[in-house]
C-alpha cells in the first residue's frame, strides 16, 4: 500500500498496483490511472522516467485513455530537488533542414558536431540533460552531470552536443557513445571512467530568470560565449564564424576529425523548438556496394523494407556497410519479386553466424540492438550477385554514419570490385584544433 500524502482525500490508502511512479524534471508526480474526478494534466506537464522502459511511453499512452496525475506532497525528494527556470523541460531542440549549399544571408556557421544532441537543464545542484526526443538520458553520463555543476552558470538551460573521443584522441567515435546508453548501473559507472563523454554548448535557452528563446541568435550567441568564459574541459563552446570562406575551409577541414559538416543560423532567428529553420550543409559522395541481404518492410510480409549492403575488405570478407530503404511502396512490391530468386541460405552466406564469430560485420550485429528495441532487424540472405550505386555523406568506422539512398543498379560492375578501395578518405584534422575554439 502507498499513501498519497496531503490531498484532497488525505486518508486514502491504494495499492502499488493502482499505479505508476514516475519521475519529472521539477518534482515527482503520481500517475493515477482510471481516475476520472481528478483535473487533466497538460501535455508538456507529462511525467519522465530516467530509466524504468514505462515511461514516458506508458504515460502517454495512459494519458490517451483518460489518466491523471496526481502530485506528491510537496517535499523535496530524496534523489531530486525541484528545478525552477524560466524555460523547463521537456524541451524539443530546434532542428536543421539539408541544404547543398551555404545559404546566403546574414548566417552564423558552426561545425556539425556528431554526437547525441542534448539540452542540458541546471537549477543549483539539480542537473538533468535531455534527448533529442526529449527524454532524459541523465543517469547515462554521471560524469557529465558533475562537469556541468563545475562550468555551467549556476542556472541555465544550454542546447549542444554529447560527444566522444576516441582512442586515437584527434577524431570522434560516434560507435563508443552509442555503447554508452545501458540499463545496467554497473556498467554505466565504469563506462563513465573509460570512455567519458565531453559537451559542446552552441545555444543558449535560458540564464539565471531570463528566457533567451524569444532573442535573435547573435543575441545568444554573445551571452553564451561570456556565460562560459570560466569554463574548461569535458565542457566546450563550439567555434563560430560569420565569414563565408571560413565556413567553405571548416567544411573541408573538420571531417578529417569525425564531425558531421556544418550548421548555419539566421543571426536574427529566435529559437523555436522543433522546427526546421536552421540549415545543415553536409557531403556528398558515392559508392558502389553489393546487395547480400534485405529486410521486409512493417507494412507487409511481400514487401522490401530496406536492401544490406556489403563492401569487401582487404581480406576478402564481405563486410555490412549499412543499408537502403527510401523506397515507394510500389517498388518495394516490385523489387521484393525481383529478388526471390536471389534468396539464399545462411549456410554459405557471407554473413552467416560462423562469419560474424570470426569478426566479419555483418547485420547480425544490430538484431539485438537496444537502440531498435522491438524491432524484428532479422533478414534475408541474398546470392552476392548485384551491385548498386548509393549515396552517402561519410562513414563512421566501416560502416556509413548514415542511411544510403539508392542512386542506380550497377549491372556493369562485377560484385568483387565493390571494395572500401573506391571510398573517398577525408583529410586528417585534430580535433583538439576543432574544441579549441578559436579558428578564425
Amino acid at each position: 500500500m502507498v499513501d498519497v500524502g496531503r490531498s484532497p482525500r488525505p486518508q486514502m490508502m491504494w495499492a502499488a498496483s493502482d499505479m505508476a511512479w514516475c519521475r519529472r524534471y521539477s518534482a515527482e508526480h503520481l500517475l493515477w490511472i482510471g481516475q476520472g474526478n481528478l483535473p487533466p494534466v497538460r501535455f508538456e506537464d507529462l511525467c519522465f522516467c530516467g530509466h524504468i522502459a514505462v515511461c514516458p511511453d506508458l504515460a502517454i499512452g495512459a494519458i490517451r485513455q483518460g489518466a491523471r496525475f496526481w502530485p506528491r506532497p510537496t517535499r523535496r525528494s530524496v534523489t531530486m530537488g525541484v528545478m525552477r527556470l524560466p524555460v523547463m523541460p521537456p524541451v524539443a531542440p530546434m532542428l536543421a533542414k539539408p541544404v547543398k549549399l551555404l545559404p546566403d544571408g546574414a548566417m552564423s556557421f558552426e561545425p556539425k558536431w556528431d554526437g547525441f544532441r542534448s539540452i542540458v537543464f541546471r537549477d543549483g545542484e539539480e542537473v538533468e540533460i535531455g534527448s533529442r526526443r526529449e527524454r532524459p538520458m541523465t543517469r547515462y553520463f554521471p560524469e557529465l552531470v558533475e562537469a556541468v555543476r563545475t562550468n555551467l552558470p549556476e542556472r541555465c538551460v544550454i542546447d549542444g552536443e554529447i560527444v566522444l573521443i576516441g582512442r586515437s584522441g584527434d577524431r570522434l567515435d560516434f560507435e563508443a557513445l552509442q555503447q554508452r546508453i545501458h540499463p545496467a548501473a554497473s556498467r554505466v559507472n565504469m563506462l563513465a571512467k573509460e570512455t567519458p563523454v565531453r559537451f559542446v554548448a552552441f545555444d543558449l535557452l535560458a540564464l539565471g530568470d531570463t528566457d533567451y528563446t524569444g532573442r535573435p541568435f547573435a543575441e545568444r550567441r554573445g551571452a553564451l560565449e561570456a556565460a562560459l568564459v570560466p569554463a574548461a574541459p569535458p565542457v566546450h563552446l563550439t567555434p563560430t564564424t560569420t565569414d563565408r570562406a571560413v565556413a567553405e575551409r571548416w567544411f573541408e577541414q573538420f571531417e578529417g576529425a569525425g564531425l558531421d559538416g556544418l550548421i548555419a543560423k539566421p543571426l536574427d532567428g529566435v529559437y523555436r523548438p522543433d522546427k526546421r529553420v536552421m540549415f545543415k550543409i553536409k557531403h556528398e559522395r558515392t559508392a558502389d556496394c553489393v546487395v547480400a541481404g534485405y529486410r521486409v518492410h512493417k507494412s507487409g510480409p511481400d514487401r522490401i523494407g530496406s536492401l544490406l549492403l556489403g563492401l569487401y575488405n582487404d581480406g576478402g570478407e564481405l563486410a555490412n556497410v549499412g543499408a537502403i530503404g527510401a523506397f515507394s511502396m510500389a517498388r518495394r512490391r516490385e523489387l521484393f519479386v525481383e529478388l526471390q530468386p536471389l534468396v539464399a541460405d545462411f549456410d554459405d552466406h557471407p554473413w552467416a553466424w560462423a562469419k560474424q564469430e570470426e569478426g566479419t560485420r555483418t547485420p547480425r550485429n544490430a538484431e539485438g540492438s537496444r537502440w531498435a528495441a522491438g524491432k524484428d532487424l532479422s533478414f534475408t540472405p541474398l546470392r552476392p550477385e548485384r551491385v548498386v550505386e548509393v549515396r552517402y555523406d561519410h562513414m563512421e568506422g566501416v560502416r556509413f554514419r548514415h542511411t544510403a539512398h539508392f542512386v542506380r543498379w550497377r549491372p556493369d560492375r562485377k560484385p568483387r570490385s565493390c571494395t572500401y578501395e573506391q571510398l573517398e578518405e577525408p583529410v586528417k584534422f585534430d580535433l583538439a584544433d576543432v574544441l579549441a575554439t578559436d579558428l578564425s
